[in-house]
């Protein structure tokens, strides 16, 4: 699909692309970068869409002036709240009609599987540690919705990892993003990021394999 293409270019070449947004869009540029933080932690069509490569690229960037990094801050934070909130309603109220529906073809059966391990073995701590897992976050919420978590208990697990997850990764980006080594290897600075953030989930899902093969035997 094209449109996945142009999202994996986009994480690929963040900071040249991020660098055309502030240029041409100035103050918009925030309402854009929300859009799309919100889009992949609301919305379990989009997990394809770049979140912790891009908090870092952020980062990077507010430590050059060229963004204020408490109000991108704040305003990526109320995003990924919102998104995780929006995801998890819809999977509460609507989540077994959504996977019967024709939008559920946007929909890869394995990714969902994969939260609903991270689910089941972790519970609401889910919430949190799928922040920092690529396209499981997007479908942790959704799950949690399914599986009628409790919404106070969820809301606070969202808060919290939310604010974790976003400014962690603009902090980083603050401080070791402009340094000469890692400037000048921005591009594969951030498919490492990428890399160890796809890691953890990766492993417990083979773990996960292995115990179940083990059982059978």
């Amino acid at each position: 699909m094209e449109i996945v293409q142009f999202f994996i270019d986009f994480i690929i070449h963040v900071e040249s692309h991020l660098d055309y947004i502030f240029t041409h869009y100035a103050e918009l540029s925030y309402v854009i970068l929300f859009l799309i933080i919100f889009a992949e932690t609301g919305l379990i069509i989009f997990p394809f869409l770049p979140g912790d490569s891009l908090l870092f690229a952020l980062g990077a960037f507010s430590a050059r002036g060229t963004i204020s990094y408490i109000q991108m801050g704040v305003a990526l934070f109320i995003a990924a709240v919102l998104g995780d909130f929006l995801n998890y309603y819809i999977g509460k109220n609507y989540g077994r009609r959504f996977l019967q529906s024709r939008w559920c073809r946007f929909v890869k059966e394995e990714h969902l599987n994969k939260a609903q391990v991270f689910y089941e073995k972790y519970g609401a701590k889910t919430i949190v540690l799928a922040r920092f897992m690529p396209i499981i976050r997007t479908f942790a919420p959704f799950v949690a919705g399914i599986g009628q978590m409790d919404k106070k208990v969820f809301l606070i697990y969202n808060i919290f990892g939310a604010f974790v997850w976003i400014f962690s990764f603009l902090t980083l980006g603050h401080f070791f993003g402009n340094m000469p080594q890692i400037k000048e290897n921005f591009k594969l600075v951030i498919v490492v990021i990428i890399i160890l953030s796809i890691l953890p989930a990766v492993v417990a899902i083979v773990k996960e394999k292995l115990k179940k093969n083990s059982e059978e035997i």
